[in-house]
C-alpha cells in the first residue's frame, strides 16, 4: 500500500498532507471541529475521501472541505470552486456570464473560451429550459434567486463541456440537486442457516454492542461506515450506548475504514455488507 496522496496541480498552500496517516489525522481533528461542514461533522473518513477528491482537481485539504460534496451518493463540486478551478488552469482563455432577457424570456449565458481552439463554448439555460426540467417555480433557491440558478446551470454545463480535463468529470453541486432522488425499494432481508461452531447465543443476539461490532467488521463500503457511525450516535443520544461504548465502536469504525482504504487500493473486492438493523434493532 502506497501512503502518498495524489500530487496536486497547482502549488500547495498552507497544510501539505503528504501521507495517508497525515491525511487520516487531519480529517480526524478536522471532523470534530466546528469548520467541518455539515455534512462531514463526526465522520472523518468522509472528510479524508473529500480530501483526496479535492487534491485530484487541484484543491487545498479546506478547500476540499468546502467546495466538494456528496449529492445524492455522487461527488460534485460547488459552482464557484469549478470557475475558480478553470479560470485558474492554464488552458483557459475566458469565462464571461450574463442574463439576456426578462420575465418569461430571461436566459443565462456562459461563455467559455478554451486556450488555443477557434471557437468558445457558448450555453443559454433559459426560462423555458428550466421549465422544461421542472425547476422553475421549483420551493427553494429557484424561486428565491432564479437569476443565480439560471446563471449556475449555464455555468455548470458550460465548464463540463469545455473544461472536462479541468474538471475531472465532476458536476457542480447546484445542478446535482435537481436531480430526482431515486427510490430504493427495501431488499428482502434473507436468513441464513449459520454452522453450527458460529451460532451466536441469545445473548450475543440481544446485546446491542455485539451487533454493533459485527456490524462493523461486516461493513463493505466507507459509505456503510458512515451510516452506523450516525446510528452509533443516535443509540448514544436514546441511552442504548455509554460514551465509552461509543468511543469503542468510533475505534472500531476508524480501523475498519483503514482496512476498506487499503484492500480497495489493491483492488479487492468485498462480498458482505452490513445491515443496518444490527445496530439500530
Amino acid at each position: 500500500m502506497t501512503t502518498e496522496l495524489s500530487t496536486n496541480t497547482t502549488p500547495a498552500r498552507g497544510l501539505a498532507l503528504a501521507t495517508f496517516d497525515d491525511a487520516f489525522r487531519f480529517a480526524s481533528m478536522v471532523a470534530k471541529s466546528d469548520f467541518a461542514p455539515k455534512d462531514f461533522k463526526g465522520k472523518p473518513e468522509s472528510c479524508l475521501l473529500a480530501i483526496q477528491h479535492g487534491s485530484e482537481v487541484g484543491l487545498s485539504p479546506m478547500q476540499s472541505l468546502q467546495s466538494i460534496a456528496v449529492i445524492n451518493g455522487r461527488p460534485t463540486i460547488w459552482g464557484d470552486a469549478a470557475l475558480a478551478l478553470v479560470m485558474g488552469s492554464p488552458v483557459c482563455e475566458h469565462v464571461s456570464e450574463g442574463i439576456d432577457g426578462e420575465g418569461e424570456q430571461m436566459a443565462a449565458i456562459c461563455v467559455a473560451k478554451r486556450r488555443g481552439y477557434e471557437k468558445a463554448t457558448v450555453v443559454r439555460f433559459s426560462v423555458a429550459d428550466a421549465k422544461k426540467a421542472g425547476l422553475w417555480g421549483k420551493s427553494g433557491p429557484w424561486t428565491q434567486y432564479p437569476k443565480r440558478m439560471l446563471q449556475l446551470r449555464a455555468r455548470g454545463f458550460a465548464l463540463r463541456d469545455a473544461f472536462p480535463d479541468v474538471l475531472k468529470g465532476l458536476v457542480t453541486a447546484e445542478e446535482a440537486q435537481d436531480y430526482p432522488t431515486p427510490v430504493v425499494p427495501p431488499q428482502p432481508v434473507t436468513v441464513r442457516q449459520a454452522k453450527p461452531e458460529t451460532v451466536a447465543t441469545k445473548d450475543v443476539i440481544d446485546d446491542p454492542m455485539a451487533r454493533a461490532r459485527l456490524a462493523v467488521s461486516r461493513a463493505a463500503t466507507i459509505e456503510i461506515l458512515d451510516s452506523l457511525r450516525t446510528h452509533v450516535d443516535r443509540r448514544v443520544a436514546d441511552g442504548t450506548f455509554t460514551e465509552a461504548q461509543k468511543a469503542e465502536l468510533v475505534d472500531l469504525i476508524h480501523h475498519k475504514a483503514e482496512m476498506l482504504l487499503a484492500e480497495d487500493e489493491r483492488g479487492q473486492e468485498f462480498t458482505h455488507e452490513a445491515a443496518e438493523h444490527e445496530v439500530t434493532a
